[in-house]
Formats: C-alpha cells, structure tokens, sequence
C-alpha cells in the first residue's frame, strides 16, 4: 500500500528512454522524500539506466510494472560508489565486506522498501571480487577447486584495484531496521542479488530472483521472513544464512522464517522465461550446480530459532547446515520441503573446524536440530544424507521425522573406505567422496532420533544403505534399513 508524500523521477530529470543516465534523478527524488520525511518514489514504466542508488529512511522506492531498472556499465556515464575504506578485511571476502558498491544500496536507514512489479536488470554489475586476504588458506575455498588452474581461479577473483567503480551486488543493506522488499523481478544481481548485514526487521515476500551467483543473503538479520519466493542461481547459493565478521564484529542470525519458497539451479535466466534450461553441468567450483537454501558457510556467530518450511529444491544442491567458524547452530525446524534432481547429498548437516576467525577462535556446536517431512527424488547416487560433526564435538539432538530419499541410479566402484575428518576444509558434500553409505551417513552425532526412514535407488550398490561412526541413537522407529545393534 502506497502512503505519504509521492516522487515521480520524472519529475527531477528522468528520461526512461535506456540511454540517459537517471541515477542522478532518481537519487534526487530520493532526497527529496527524505526532506519531506518520508514518501514513494516511483519509477513508471520505461527503463532507467542507473548506477549507485542512496535509499533513505522512509523512503519506499517503487517500480511500476513495465519499469526495468537497469544496472549501468562502467565506462564513460560514470562508474558506482567506491566501496568503503575499511581497513584489511581478513576473515572474509570483498563482496560481503562492502555495501556502497552496489546498485541500491542503504547504511543505517530506517523504515525503507522497494516495491512493485517492475524489475531490475544487473547487466552491468560483475558477480566477481577477491577472496580474503588471511595467511592461514585452509578451507578458504572448496576441495573441488583444488586443481584449478591459478588463471581460472583469478578469472573469479578480481583484484581490489580491479573492482574500484564496479558495482557487485544488486542490493545492499548495512544496519538497516525495518525493511520491506516485495513483488519485483531480478536478474543477474552480481556476486549477490541482496546482501541484508545486520538487518533487524526484515520482510521479503514475491520475489522472482533468477541471478549469476548469490541470491538472497542475510548475513547477522534478526526478525526475518522470505515468503514466496523464487530464486534461482546455478553458480552459488539461493537463500543463505550467515553470521561472518563482515561488520567487524560477531553477531547472530535470530529468529528467521523461510516458507513458500522455490530455489533452483536451471541455466541463467531460464527460470524467468520459463524454458527451465539445463545445459549449464557445473558450478564455478566444479561441483554440479547449486541453488539450494543454506545456513553457513560463514558461520562466526550463531544462528538461533530458524524455521524453514514448504519450501521446493529443483535441480539443486539439497539443504546445507554448516558452522565451521566457531558459531553455534540451535534450534532449526525444517518441514515439509520437496526435493527434485538433487545435485549432490539431499542433506548435509556439518559441525567442522575451519576456524576463519581471530586468534583463539574455537569450534562451535550444532545442537537441537528438527527436520520433519523431507522428500527428495533424482539424488546423484554417490552422496548420502550426511551428518559430520567432530570427534570432540559432536552434533547433539537432532531428529529425522517423514524422511523419503529416491537415489538415482546406482554407485558402481568399490565401497569407498571411511573417510578423513578434514576438520579444516570448506564444508560440501563432495569434500569427503563417495559416501561410505548410499542412503544416511552419520558420524560424530549424540542422541540421533528417526522416524519414518525411506531409503530406495533403482540399482545395486555395494556400500550399506545406512552408516554410523561414533553417533549414539536415542530412538529409532520405522525405518526398515536401519543397521542392526551391535
């Protein structure tokens, strides 16, 4: 609903012909409301070619349908925000270290929104910026990267100097409160299509995200809910949860709600046109594509009171819940999630040691994990659902209710041999091999409770339909698989 004051950009220079430059207009329009204490600026239908937008509190930016905001290249119009000065950022990367490089973007505002079914088009933003710049490189990228060539790596990887100018996110919010995004279409957001830092009040409902690497990120957001929603990122992750040190401290990810939401892992763009295209194999870290909800990887506070409900994987990684920085993961619910085409395990639940993190930083801990009501068909046949915590911590009380997984086709090889702890490495499924189980793998895990355990693959295999290493079982009902006591 549209309320106060109203700021047509028109009205302050704006062509929407795709061929001036109306950044400067809009973002006057933008002051404007603000002077007025608040109000809608609106984009009526035309395309407005921009770079860097400021949103101020109060101020709700609206596409109209047929308004495509679109997202400059830098050249000879100009360049976006330079990102801020803020001293070497050790235990994270570029993109989740800077907010100001980006297309939209708000520091400290209040009672914002951007609304309407318009759309914006990332064309000019890159998805690329360099990794963190800490001695200690363990785990800072995948296994499956390891024999990459240091070229293509760098191909990935800009440097500082490279991205000064650049815009590589879409949609940047730092210490915002009170924040509503709603009902527009995205595509090809940059290294994120949203980055929310220390949001508190966030409500994003109807968005249709169809992007070159990250989607929705919420990094320390408390008081959250992503409702209705589809993303859809076959390079990175879809809607992520984290806690890094991006804003220089540790702080948390508290009382969040996904529901309704579909990710997936088609080609670039053949979500929103509808061809759901499949050509696109691998991810840039040579795993199959990605596109799933995920807690972690960054993961150096906690994460508390995470619901994630009704939700569909298509052609995707399955759900990942990760802290290998020292934070601590406690009571997530998941129910009622639907599964097609998994790309590797349909779930992975990792309790590790990377420890990117100051000086003393220790493991974390996983505890009181529910997920109720899985069903996944299409798996990739060499992962399990696997849960991995340490020796000397293990991941505590965690219960699988309604849990139905059809593997496809079956693993040829020899059963592979228990595998290394690889405490220190970034957290995938592909990290540890093959499974030594087909169906559930568990190592490391006190007091595992299930119920309703569905196993099935349409081939042989010769590696048990259930592991268990080290996992004490509190209770076990109805599942036909299971592993006899010893």
């Amino acid at each position: 609903m549209r309320t106060g004051h109203t700021f047509d950009v028109r009205d302050h220079g704006a062509k929407g012909d795709g061929i001036a430059l109306d950044s400067p207009a809009i973002n006057a329009a933008i002051l404007a409301a603000e002077a007025a204490g608040g109000g809608m600026v609106i984009l009526p239908p035309g395309n407005y070619l921009s770079f860097s937008l400021r949103l101020k509190s109060r101020v709700t930016l609206v596409l109209e349908a047929g308004a495509t905001l679109i997202a400059a290249t830098k050249g000879p119009l100009g360049a976006y925000d330079l990102p801020e000065e803020r001293g070497p950022q050790l235990y994270q990367d570029f993109g989740h270290s800077h907010w100001r490089n980006s297309l939209i973007w708000a520091e400290g505002a209040e009672d914002i929104a951007i609304i309407g079914a318009g759309r914006i088009d990332g064309i000019g933003l890159t998805r690329d910026g360099p990794g963190t710049p800490r001695s200690a490189q363990k785990g800072e990228r995948p296994l499956s990267m390891a024999q990459m060539p240091a070229a293509d790596i760098d191909k990935l990887e800009r440097s500082h100097a490279e991205m000064q100018g650049l815009g590589n996110k879409a949609i940047a919010l730092a210490h915002c409160r009170r924040v509503t995004l709603d009902g527009f279409t995205l595509l090809k957001g940059g290294h994120f299509a949203l980055l929310a830092s220390e949001v508190d009040g966030l409500d994003i409902a109807g968005l249709s995200i169809d992007t070159d690497r990250d989607g929705l990120d919420l990094d320390c957001v408390r008081d959250a809910r992503i409702e209705r929603c589809r993303v859809n990122t076959p390079n990175d992750d879809a809607i992520v949860l984290k806690t890094s040190l991006g804003l220089g401290r540790r702080s948390s990810c508290e009382d969040i709600s996904i529901r309704d939401c579909t990710v997936s892992g088609f080609d670039l763009g053949t979500m929103l046109d509808g061809t759901r295209q499949r050509t696109q194999e691998l991810s840039p870290d040579r795993d199959r594509v990605t596109g799933r909800i995920k807690l972690g990887t960054e993961s150096n506070g906690d994460f508390r009171r995470i619901r994630i409900a009704n939700c569909r994987f298509e052609r995707s990684r399955g759900l990942a819940i990760e802290t290998v920085d020292g934070g601590t993961i406690e009571d997530v619910l998941v129910e009622n999630i639907e599964m097609e085409e998994v790309t590797t395990a349909p779930l992975f639940l990792r309790l590790g040691a990377r420890l990117r993190g100051p000086e003393g930083t220790r493991p974390g801990a996983m505890r009181n994990i529910a997920i109720r009501g899985l069903k996944a068909t299409g798996i990739d046949p060499r992962f399990a659902a696997t849960l991995a915590g340490l020796p000397d911590h293990p991941i505590e009380g965690v219960q699988l209710r309604d849990i139905d997984l059809a593997f496809e086709g079956g693993f040829t090889g020899p059963a592979p041999a228990l595998p290394a702890e690889l405490a220190d490495a970034y957290p995938e499924p592909s990290m540890f091999g093959p499974s030594p189980a087909w169906g559930l793998w568990a190592r490391h895990v006190n007091g595992l409770q299930v119920s309703g355990l569905r196993l099935s693959r349409p081939a042989g295999d010769p590696r048990p339909p259930v592991r268990l290493d080290n996992a004490s079982v509190a209770r076990v009902e109805n599942a036909p698989d299971w592993p006899a006591p010893v």
